[in-house]
């Protein structure tokens, strides 16, 4: 796998934890509540992974432009810029959503997971829309 391949992986790993999360809500629903625990972090871990690979990669290549005109141009703008305001809040969401649940405060957890998986989930699709839209359009 070459540097080229990463923007991939981001993507795929960005899906990954999507798919996670979606899973994960529909456990703790069902009441699955070890289950629901050991989904939810694996897709802290995915995120975790993504995280690293995302700053490796961009401190090798830096920026990539979008290299569109026209209005797929705002689109994309608006777009990235709402999935990375929201990307900057879920690292410290997501801590504080788990350590709660690990210090047993479920009902603490519970609302404040009502606010980060939200987020966590829109700026995991909009990442694989961004890698879409830049590297595929």
């Amino acid at each position: 796998m070459g540097i080229e391949d990463v923007p991939t992986l981001n993507a795929a790993l960005n899906a990954t934890s999507a798919a996670l999360l979606v899973w994960g809500h529909r456990l703790v629903k069902k009441r699955r509540f070890r289950m629901h625990k050991r989904v939810m972090l694996s897709a802290l871990a995915v995120s975790a992974l993504f995280l690293i690979s995302y700053v490796v990669y961009h401190a090798q290549v830096g920026s990539v432009r979008f290299q569109k005109t026209g209005p797929i141009r705002a689109v994309y703008f608006s777009v990235l810029i709402s999935h990375t305001v929201l990307a900057v809040l879920i690292p410290p969401l997501a801590i504080s959503t788990v350590y709660r649940a690990w210090k047993g405060q479920f009902e603490r957890h519970r609302r404040l997971a009502r606010v980060t998986l939200p987020f966590w989930l829109y700026v995991s699709v909009t990442g694989v829309i961004v890698y879409l839209m830049l590297y595929r359009l």
